[in-house]
């Protein structure tokens, strides 16, 4: 029971299970510089269980981005039905790529392709590990990336993307059809003339392209989420995959969010600019209910909340 929450009680879940977390997990990634590190968050018992793929952003702290952060996510969807399987992305402070390698600061195509990696190997993954062995269902997966972890998200969804500064990179497709639905938290908004004059100079993969998304999408923004050094246009930048991704069916925005929309990055974290367990339970909560309803035909979860979200301190679109 967490006493503090008040609102987000009106979301029902069902009960909590007991579960176990499993890092690190290797694995080999020949193509990589690196291994892939990872933690797997699972309920203890149960079998067939969906998974979520969940990705970290970029941020200031040193282990939040990486597979020991979003404890407050993994946690929660875990003891509600999921295996999690957090990565450490190669622009992590803690265990990333050296800073000077290609790709740097944030290494977009390389942190798609862990997630493709680890589909790709997800059986031997979960034979490695007898507490897991044999309870994943691979036919259903989802993926769920906050702040720079909603661009690798999308792109896994169906954005296309185009680095202005890299030839290379021109209108990149690298959709996952293995995932089958998707939450992006706080994600980037469109390139060009929506970025700050620093951002198009500094951080030119940020120009996405959400018209080829087409994967069941979940967007959640918060209403105070402002950041100058990426945007001029205030927090309403974050809300573009859902007015331009025709997969994006439904748009939760949190009333007073700003980017750490509650807490998801961890507990009493300085990552959290705006730190409030209802606010963070409603995101939990809603999240959770969207997967669920999106993998299973016919499950509820979802249908609760969007009758009662006017309960809440959110606005919901759809």
């Amino acid at each position: 029971m967490n006493k503090l929450i008040d609102k987000a009680r009106h979301i029902a879940v069902n009960d909590p299970v007991v579960t176990l977390s499993m890092t690190p997990v290797i694995l080999d990634a020949p193509t990589r510089p690196q291994p892939i590190e990872m933690r797997i968050t699972a309920p203890m018992d149960g079998d067939n269980l969906p998974i979520v793929l969940l990705s970290h952003g970029h941020g200031p702290s040193l282990y939040i981005p990486s597979k020991d952060g979003y404890g407050p996510l993994a946690g929660f969807y875990a003891a509600h039905g999921f295996a999690v399987i957090q990565p450490t992305h190669g622009n992590s402070k803690v265990a990333g790529f050296d800073a000077d390698a290609p790709g740097a600061p944030f290494f977009w195509r390389s942190r798609v392709e862990d997630f493709k990696l680890i589909l790709d190997h997800l059986k031997e993954i979960e034979a490695s590990l007898p507490a897991l062995a044999g309870r994943l269902d691979p036919e259903r997966v989802a993926a769920v990336g906050h702040s720079l972890g909603g661009q690798t998200v999308g792109m896994l969804l169906g954005a296309r993307l185009t680095d202005t500064k890299d030839p290379d990179a021109r209108d990149v497709n690298l959709i996952e059809p293995r995932i089958k639905a998707g939450v992006l938290l706080a994600a980037p908004g469109n390139g060009g003339d929506s970025l700050s004059a620093h951002a198009r100079e500094n951080y030119t993969a940020l120009n996405p392209d959400f018209s080829h998304l087409t994967t069941r999408t979940l967007v959640v923004a918060g209403d105070s989420d402002v950041n100058p050094h990426l945007t001029t246009r205030g927090a309403a930048w974050h809300t573009d995959p859902f007015y331009h991704a025709p997969g994006s069916d439904h748009l939760l925005t949190l009333v007073g969010g700003k980017h750490g929309l509650g807490g998801i990055a961890g507990y009493d974290a300085k990552e959290t600019d705006d730190e409030d367990p209802d606010r963070l339970a409603i995101t939990q909560r809603m999240s959770w209910a969207y997967l669920r309803s999106a993998l299973y035909d016919g499950d509820p979860a979802w249908d609760a909340p969007v009758t009662g979200w006017r309960l809440m301190p959110v606005s919901l679109h759809m």
